[in-house]
């Protein structure tokens, strides 16, 4: 759709209304704006339509100015105002645009599977080189570790003990059970 804003040249109107009539722009402008029209949307594919608009648009306003001077009339402002596609084409360019998506995504997943891949073996490299540490650790030290982590887990496990409520701490060796009054 276009929207033309003109007037006739001053020097020429009494041909244009000898040759034309009163309704010149009524008879001159719907043919020559289709024709115009389509002869530049032919030039260009429907894609190029859209990321082009502006070239399209300046293509159709010089063929036009150069068209209309021919009938005397002056064409001040021309703008393409509306572009539109038919359905097949844009149910096309939709199923286009969703299989784009869908490949998109699934690039994603292979490329997040090849990052989860890598840091499972990164991880297992990291498990293998600790163990192999403790390992030469026992052997240079013996299990000296060991009793020093249960005696860290016992500590703990003793404070958060202590921290409940619902726990007593009775003493072993101490009969305090069986001496209640009967």
């Amino acid at each position: 759709t276009l929207r033309i804003l003109f007037r006739p040249v001053v020097n020429e109107l009494p041909k244009i209304y000898t040759n034309l009539g009163l309704d010149y722009d009524d008879r001159v402008l719907p043919s020559i704006t289709n024709e115009v029209l389509k002869a530049v949307v032919a030039q260009f594919d429907a894609s190029e339509m859209i990321t082009q608009r502006e070239i399209v648009s300046q293509k159709v306003s010089e063929e036009l100015i150069t068209r209309a001077s021919q009938f005397g009339i002056i064409l001040d402002d021309i703008s393409l105002t509306h572009l539109t596609f038919g359905r097949e084409f844009t149910l096309a360019v939709e199923m286009k645009q969703v299989s784009q998506q869908d490949a998109e995504r699934a690039r994603y997943n292979v490329e997040k599977a090849e990052m989860v891949k890598r840091a499972a073996v990164i991880s297992a490299e990291g498990d293998a080189e600790g163990a192999r540490l403790i390992a030469e650790a026992f052997k240079n030290y013996g299990d000296g570790i060991v009793e020093l982590r249960k005696m860290e887990a016992a500590e703990e496990i003793a404070t958060d003990l202590a921290k409940a409520r619902n726990v007593t701490y009775l003493p072993s060796k101490q009969q305090t059970l069986l001496a209640l009054p009967q």
